[in-house]
């Protein structure tokens, strides 16, 4: 018996773009249709799985290629992965592309100033070490989705959104980039 590979829901972007917030309510929504779904977060993972690691950069691309061999592992049994992570390499998310089957990309963009007034964790205001301020970025080339997040929307229109461009409401496959 052949189990139907999960699909990975892969929410990036910037320390404070709205990846977990986004992507938590689409995980929500997505496990109020379907039993196999999990949530991984970024900042969760890391004590699980990289406390034997630091932050250079081959220590980051280190973590974030073991969170993607995990949801890769997850959705190899029919589980449904919705992962909230910076995750800042190309490298990784070719991998993911080339790895994982069922695999969507959802680019969380903002700009630098609503990142700014957003700060929650402080880090655009004395924070070392921190992706897109001095650490380099590597904003994706090519994610099935891009959402600007300056508070155009709420998190729920932007989600209902994705739930339609993903097929989640009504059959259906998109190919291609789309912004939101």
């Amino acid at each position: 018996m052949d189990i139907q590979k999960g699909t990975v829901y892969f929410f990036t972007g910037l320390s404070g773009a709205g990846k977990t917030t986004i992507g938590g309510l689409f995980h929500r929504r997505l496990k109020a249709r379907k039993q196999n779904v999990i949530l991984l977060d970024g900042d969760l993972i890391r004590p699980v799985f990289c406390e034997d690691i630091g932050y250079t950069n081959e220590d980051r691309c280190r973590a974030a290629k073991r969170a993607f061999r995990l949801s890769k592992m997850l959705t190899d049994q029919g589980i449904d992965v919705v992962i909230c992570s910076i995750s800042m390499y190309a490298e990784v998310r070719e991998w993911n592309r080339e790895q994982i089957e069922n695999y969507r990309e959802i680019y969380i963009k903002v700009t630098k100033e609503t990142l700014r007034k957003r700060n929650q964790k402080g880090l655009y205001t004395g924070g070392v070490n921190v992706v897109g301020v001095d650490l380099p970025f590597e904003e994706p080339q090519h994610p099935d989705v891009v959402v600007q997040n300056d508070g155009a929307e709420r998190p729920e229109e932007i989600v209902q959104r994705l739930e339609q461009l993903f097929g989640l409401e009504s059959p259906g496959n998109q190919e291609g980039s789309v912004c939101l």
